[in-house]
């Protein structure tokens, strides 16, 4: 399998610190048939495409934190912490858990994920 992309990297280059357009940095990390799956609701990359669009329009800046990434084939998971600051001032800091896979070319075909917000000074163990 080709080199695999990383979620972090992803998140960064899409809604954190872009340095490219939406476009260009989804099609670095996801494949065309991507699918992506929260809180019991799942978006083609379309609709991916549209979220990821509005969220750039609020973040101010942001970091993410891997605490675990596995990846087996073309299996993939990762559990990170991520926090943000949004245009309005306030900050959101959650922990996500993502299950999901690579397409043969090495682009995140599906990604699943899971998630709950941290206190500001609450700290999160790794494994």
């Amino acid at each position: 399998m080709p080199n695999q992309v990383h979620l972090s990297d992803a998140l960064n280059e899409l809604a954190l610190a872009p340095t490219r357009a939406l476009d260009e940095a989804l099609d670095a990390y996801y494949a065309p048939d991507f699918t992506h799956r929260s809180d019991g609701r799942t978006l083609d990359r379309t609709g991916f495409a549209q979220m990821v669009a509005g969220m750039r329009d609020r973040i101010v800046s942001g970091t993410v934190t891997v605490l675990d990434e596995f990846r087996d084939g073309s299996a993939y998971a990762e559990r990170h912490v991520y926090e943000i600051t949004m245009a309005d001032g306030s900050t959101i800091r959650r922990e996500i858990s993502v299950f999901g896979s690579y397409a043969e070319d090495g682009r995140f075909r599906h990604l699943s994920e899971t998630g709950f917000d941290l206190t500001p000074d609450e700290t999160t163990p790794t494994a």
